[in-house]
This record gives structure tokens, sequence and C-alpha cells, in this order.
């Protein structure tokens, strides 16, 4: 998986192998959301890294909903703290999960990447200012605008992160890059 590639390494990864990395599953959820299906189970250990390709595949969909029209419906809570944004975390009328949901656990997945450390959970950062940006935390390993666009993407409240896979992909500096072969499991590109 994911975590265990990271943590066996026991360095950072660069931003470049990140990017690779998001590439094809940005791509992968792109099609999901499509058919108005969202995982809402991203986290690092259901990542995971095809052996020889290093090609990256998201496991469990167990927790997959789609969503019928604009009907609003029980969604079972299934949620990871730390990748987990708030509106999973209970029904609350008009706060649906959508697109927005997948990319907060998204971004989650590249700041447990980035800084050894899941995001605090959602709710808590509801009641309590306790998440460092990571344009502050991560600054001079990455780029401004990578750091940022993970920024956005935590936001807690819904409405103020990318509400599309290609809007975040953009943000990222993905916006016209295709999924590569995989990636190389030897080294994190260096971070």
């Amino acid at each position: 998986t994911l975590r265990q590639l990271l943590r066996q390494r026991g360095e950072f990864p660069g931003e470049a192998w990140l990017l690779q990395l998001m590439a094809p599953v940005t791509e992968a959820l792109a099609v999901i959301h499509a058919e108005q299906c969202f995982h809402r189970d991203i986290a690092p250990d259901n990542i995971i890294l095809l052996e020889g390709s290093g090609r990256p595949m998201l496991l469990d969909f167990g927790a997959a909903r789609r969503v019928i029209g604009d009907m609003t419906q029980a969604l079972t809570v299934i949620l990871k703290p730390g990748y987990a944004p708030v509106e999973q975390y209970a029904e609350v009328p008009g706060m649906k999960q959508g697109p927005w949901t997948d990319i907060y656990a998204l971004a989650a997945v590249l700041h447990f990447a980035i800084t050894a450390k899941t995001p605090p959970p959602s709710v808590a950062r509801m009641l309590n200012a306790t998440y460092e940006p990571l344009v502050q935390a991560a600054a001079g390993r990455y780029s401004p605008r990578f750091l940022a666009a993970i920024d956005a993407a935590l936001a807690v409240r819904p409405e103020q992160r990318p509400q599309t896979i290609a809007e975040f992909r953009d943000a990222l500096g993905l916006g016209g890059v295709v999924a590569a072969a995989g990636l190389d499991l030897n080294s994190l590109g260096g971070g």
C-alpha cells in the first residue's frame, strides 16, 4: 500500500513523484464521479502500487455510493478520522457529499505523504483551528502552488474546496497531464 511504501522508505516523496501518483488516481476518480459515484474511503492504505509497474490502484469501494439525481438519501457513515471530511460525519441538511468529499480525502493522503501525519479530524477543526497549513509546514520542500492546492482541498467547509476533480487537478498543476505507466517504487523522487 502507499502507507507501507511511505513508511518503508522513511523519506518524504518529491513533488514530481506525488504528481505522478495523483495523475492516474485523479483520472480514475473523474471517471467514477462522471457517473455520480463517489468513493468515500480514500486513504493511504486504500491505494496500492502494483508490483513491477508501480501503477497506483484505488481499492476498497465498499463505501462508494451512487447519487441518483438530486435526491437526498441516507448514506452509511464510513470514515477514517483525518481523511473524512465533515460532511461524512453526520447527515446535515444542505451538506451533501460529492466530488469535494473524495477531494478532501485525496488531499489528506497528500498531507500524510508530505508530513508523515494525518491532518487533524475535520470535526475537531470546526471547533478548534488546529490545522497548520502546508504552505507553512512544508515550505521550501514543495512548490507554493502545490501546497496551496492541498490546503484548499482540505478546507473544512465543503463549498470552500475544489468542487470537481478537474478543478483539483488544475490547482495541483496536473491540468493536461495524463497518467504515466507507473511509478519508480525504488525512489520517492527525493524531497
